[in-house]
């Protein structure tokens, strides 16, 4: 089942910013940055500020150091503000307790 689906998705998957191509390890912050904003929010609206946020904040140190004005307004159009401001305190509290690199274990 598992060559059936790889075979599917091959010929169907779509190419979206946040995916890495087959054999790169995919990066926990963009990752981790789009699960956050696919939250009640489609597929189609998220690409363009993804790819936003990361030409304003390339790495989670930098998202981290943001003031939370900056990244509400770098936010406006998709919603639910508190996820955003979730996700900078969540982005401080990785630099503050683990040096800016996500957790390799689970809690």
């Amino acid at each position: 089942m598992a060559a059936e689906l790889l075979a599917w998705y091959s010929v169907h998957g779509r190419n979206l910013p946040w995916r890495s191509p087959p054999g790169v390890r995919p990066d926990p912050y963009h990752v981790w940055l789009s699960e956050i904003m696919l939250q009640q929010t489609t597929v189609a609206t998220v690409g363009p500020y993804f790819e936003r946020f990361l030409d304003r904040w390339p790495r989670l140190l930098d998202l981290a150091a943001a003031p939370l004005d900056d990244v509400l307004h770098a936010w406006q159009g998709l919603g639910y503000y508190a996820r955003a401001r979730n996700m900078l305190r969540c982005a401080q509290q990785i630099v503050e307790r683990f040096g800016g690199n996500f957790p390799q274990e689970e809690a």
